[in-house]
């Protein structure tokens, strides 16, 4: 069975390099996707390997539909399938992370060197999302198609932008997102998913913007983990405790950070300074609900945001003074530093640690209504908050 399962793996690895080395000198797309799908079909009738086989067969599809451009097609080929065949040869471990992303910068570089036409930037994001994805979906069966069409999906994307970026900008941007991210998994204050994708998230922020961004960011982080450790062994002799310790992953990072990212990619894009608002007025809202969470919940006699009733704690929804207090604290803080960094003017910074106060209570809000009847879980509500304080910090910036 081993060996069946080797040879397998092999010839699926020999089909993608075919598939790379061949596909570009046929001319017609669907031609060259049907050749390769076709081949896909026979490995999986001789050895049933449906996740890897039908990720070849998607994505050849959507080449020979013209969907995906021929140079976005190869390289997805090379990151996701060399990736795969690293954690089939060496497991789930942590090394292999490290294994996966070299075999898949050698493989994407390699695919440029043949054909060409796709920036280093692009590839960079394609990597991250792939080995994010691979944290995220471990166990779980179509795995690889996922991965396969979010890879595809980002490698398009950022094609489409052309966002033109120094290559000793892109790399000073892995060094810090990623020594960071590393530092906060070592630290025991994000898991494995959290560390790939507050490296995504921090990426972003320095190549389409600059490091202040990821320093207001960092600031945030800061904060949040102080508030987490702020009584923590009372919190958990309560039960109301960060789950994991404290340690943040994919769902809290992108909770509290894609707002931010989407507004840091969209102000590299236009250079509107209401984007600059959005940002802050997310992060500001992001650190004063985490501080109103964590310290609020040491308080007394928290009452629920729509009823204004006592409710015990660590119910959703519930507020006490000293949260409150805290939440305003947060949002202030982001909002000076972003001053002090000369990212924002005393009006904005004003506008901002408002939009703080007022995400932390949509989250109050959302949590007593939608997330106590169990529609949106926690992550939604945080989502919700921050792009519902970054909307309120944009709108007034604009009006203003």
């Amino acid at each position: 069975m081993e060996t069946v399962k080797v040879k397998e793996e092999l010839l699926s690895a020999i089909l993608v390099i075919c598939a790379i080395i061949f596909v570009p000198l046929i001319e017609k797309p669907w031609a060259g996707g049907a050749l390769v799908a076709i081949f896909a079909l026979v490995l999986y009738y001789y050895f049933g390997s449906f996740a890897t086989q039908a990720s070849l067969i998607a994505l050849s599809a959507l080449y020979g539909l013209s969907l995906l451009p021929m140079p976005l097609y190869l390289t997805t080929l090379a990151i996701v399938m060399s990736g795969d065949l690293i954690f089939r040869l060496t497991g789930a471990r942590l090394r292999s992370y490290v294994y996966a992303i070299i075999a898949m910068v050698i493989s994407s570089y390699l695919v440029f060197l043949y054909i060409g036409e796709i920036s280093a930037l692009t590839v960079l994001f394609g990597i991250n999302v792939a080995i994010l994805l691979k944290t995220i979906l471990q166990g779980r069966r179509d795995a690889l198609i996922i991965e396969t069409f979010g890879v595809a999906l980002t490698l398009y994307l950022f094609h489409q932008i052309d966002y033109k970026a120094d290559i000793s900008l892109i790399v000073l941007a892995v060094l810090i997102a990623f020594g960071f991210s590393y530092f906060s998994f070592r630290a025991k204050t994000a898991d494995i998913s959290g560390l790939f994708s507050g490296a995504l998230i921090g990426i972003i922020l320095i190549i389409f913007t600059d490091a202040r961004w990821f320093l207001i960011m960092l600031v945030f982080f800061i904060l949040g983990s102080a508030a987490t450790r702020y009584r923590y062994d009372w919190k958990e002799k309560k039960g109301i405790e960060q789950a994991h310790g404290g340690a943040r992953g994919y769902k809290n990072v992108f909770a509290n950070g894609i707002v931010a990212a989407i507004a840091a990619l969209l102000y590299g894009i236009t250079y509107r300074p209401e984007f600059i608002a959005l940002y802050i007025g997310s992060i500001s809202t992001a650190a004063a609900d985490t501080l109103a969470s964590e310290i609020g919940v040491t308080g007394n006699s928290p009452f629920l945001i729509t009823t204004l009733k006592q409710v015990p704690r660590g119910t959703n929804g519930g507020v006490t003074w000293i949260g409150e207090f805290s939440a305003a604290l947060g949002g202030l803080a982001i909002a000076i530093v972003s001053y002090a960094l000369g990212l924002i003017d005393t009006e904005t910074a004003v506008i901002c640690a408002v939009a703080g106060i007022f995400g932390t209570n949509l989250d109050s809000f959302i949590g007593a209504t939608l997330e106590n009847k169990g529609i949106i879980g926690n992550a939604g509500t945080n989502l919700i908050a921050t792009f519902g304080g970054g909307l309120f910090a944009f709108i007034f910036t604009y009006l203003l």
